[in-house]
């Protein structure tokens, strides 16, 4: 199973930052067991919000020059507050540096203005092709299908009118 935890790229500055949200319902599934009677978003689901939101600014940023980008490191994670069913977590990612394969994040989550979550991340991001040369047509299609995604989540102000 896939979570896709970013339902909205609100604002996005290519290789800065990047604000996405997530409105959390009470029909996700793992709501039904974290807890019973009580639920709300588990904090690693909070951490992986993060890390998407992260990720789609990286891939954005680079015009989706790498198939793969996912978590390697996340460092300093603080849970402050809980977020609940009916509530917006509003996440924010900054780029704070890059070397190599590895961008380093600061990215934090907040509801109502209220923060949730902060961390520390460190994406790797690479072309399956890297290591096989084979696997460049599937390193393209799933760079289309990123692409089509992203058309989904993010529409800048001039793509409204």
């Amino acid at each position: 199973m896939r979570f896709t935890l970013i339902d909205r790229v609100r604002d996005l500055e290519p290789g800065v930052r990047i604000v996405a949200i997530k409105n959390l319902s009470l029909a996700e599934e793992y709501l039904a067991d974290h807890f019973p009677g009580f639920p709300v978003m588990p904090g690693v689901l909070m951490l992986e919000a993060m890390t998407q939101a992260a990720a789609w600014l990286v891939r954005i940023s680079e015009d989706f020059a790498h198939s793969t980008v996912v978590l390697k490191e996340a460092k300093n994670v603080k849970y402050a507050n809980f977020v609940e069913p009916g509530q917006t977590l509003t996440v924010t990612a900054e780029i704070t540096g890059q070397e190599g394969r590895a961008v380093k994040v600061k990215a934090h989550g907040e509801v109502d203005g209220v923060q949730t979550v902060s961390a520390r991340l460190v994406l790797a991001r690479f072309n399956l092709a890297d290591d096989d040369p084979h696997r460049a047509e599937t390193d393209r299609v799933i760079v289309q299908e990123l692409r089509k995604l992203s058309a989904l989540l993010y529409r800048p102000a001039t793509q409204l009118i």
